[in-house]
């Protein structure tokens, strides 16, 4: 499945809650979901009854959105979670957690996630010192993602590190905004992650 390319607040409105897609105008009253807390389209306010299956795939949806992902991608984190010793469902969400676009995004390096995605592709950050171009590329509990060398002066990166200044940081990462780094101390636990989805049902939906 290509990548989705049209209006993102549009998915926010689809998922009835905000996905923080379009990094500070999620924060402000511009937000779509505040302006217009209903399904897209013409008959997004009508009232409609969701079936069993129907529930599974919108938690699906969701949380693939939420975190930027393509289909086919999603899909094989899930048979990674199944093997996990852990909860599947946990287990999921720690997968997609430890992303390096997420981990850009989480630790305020950039206002999105699709803004952090783009800034890994362009090289400008390091893991442990190497650079990677790899968004999907998993982090580890002790590694440190920082902002490469070359990209510190990038007027952007700084006005972005400015903005999320006050940003509350995750708490099994320890960052440090001044020299734009952040170190993985753990994964996240399921109650470290602030993202509302009901994960039992995507397993449910992958069951079938």
């Amino acid at each position: 499945m290509a990548r989705y390319t049209g209006a993102v607040c549009r998915q926010c409105r689809r998922e009835g809650q905000k996905l923080f897609l379009k990094g500070e105008r999620c924060y402000s009253d511009k937000c779509a979901i505040a302006r217009r807390a209903y399904a897209p389209g013409q008959h997004g306010q009508g009232r409609k009854k969701v079936s069993e299956y129907g529930l599974q795939m919108r938690e699906k949806q969701k949380a693939r959105r939420y975190y930027g992902i393509l289909e086919g991608q999603f899909a094989g984190y899930y048979e990674m979670a199944v093997k996990s010793p852990e909860v599947t469902g946990t287990a999921l969400l720690k997968i997609c957690e430890s992303r390096l676009d997420n981990i850009a995004y989480r630790a305020g390096f950039a206002s999105s996630r699709k803004e952090a995605r783009q800034l890994v592709l362009h090289r400008h950050f390091t893991v442990n010192g190497k650079r990677v171009n790899i968004p999907s590329y998993r982090v580890k509990a002790g590694d440190v993602v920082a902002v490469f060398d070359g990209s510190k002066n990038s007027t952007k990166i700084k006005e972005v590190a400015e903005q999320n200044a006050s940003r509350p940081s995750p708490v099994w990462m320890d960052v440090d905004r001044e020299n734009l780094k952040a170190t993985i101390t753990r994964l996240p636990n399921r109650e470290d992650i602030d993202f509302e989805v009901e994960e039992q049902l995507i397993v449910e939906y992958y069951s079938k």
